[in-house]
């Protein structure tokens, strides 16, 4: 593998990426880092988060940087509060939910790199207009890995 270059990138030079009613503030991509990992600021709406799901190929950690959020960890709601840390290793099934009134703000990673990839794509289909087509996004999410149970 070839070692990536050193980067630093100003949060004006960071890729915005829309889906899923989240906003993905891309500070540092699979692009970027030689596919070791990628980094970002999820920002999620008032009651927003994901589907339970989980990934085959990524471990994810969070970081609530603007207030408590909500992770469901063994089928049990947990809060976690502002600048508290979560870990959920590959293969876990997880979610995270905004229990508050203003928009959630998470720094999140991911271990190898990739994610911005599915996101990028999944945001393509919602940039669309209208509701995107829900089987084309399971469609894109089993392409990496990632799957939802409950669907």
């Amino acid at each position: 593998m070839t070692e990536p270059p050193s980067l630093i990138r100003q949060l004006n030079e960071a890729r915005v990426i829309r889906a899923f009613g989240d906003e993905m503030i891309l500070h540092l991509g699979a692009d970027d880092t030689g596919g070791r990992f990628s980094m970002w600021t999820n920002v999620t709406p008032p009651g927003g988060g994901p589907p339970p799901h989980y990934h085959e190929h990524e471990d994810e950690w969070f970081w609530p940087l603007s207030g408590p959020a909500e992770f469901l960890k063994d089928g049990e709601w947990i809060e976690v509060p502002e600048r508290g840390a979560v870990f959920m290793p590959r293969g876990t099934i997880h979610t995270f939910r905004n229990p508050n009134l203003e928009p959630l703000e998470m720094l999140i990673q991911t271990v190898p790199g990739g994610f911005d990839r599915f996101f990028a794509e999944c945001g393509d289909a919602f940039s669309r207009g209208g509701e995107p087509d829900m089987g084309e996004i399971v469609a894109i999410s089993a392409r990496y890995g990632i799957h939802y149970p409950a669907l």
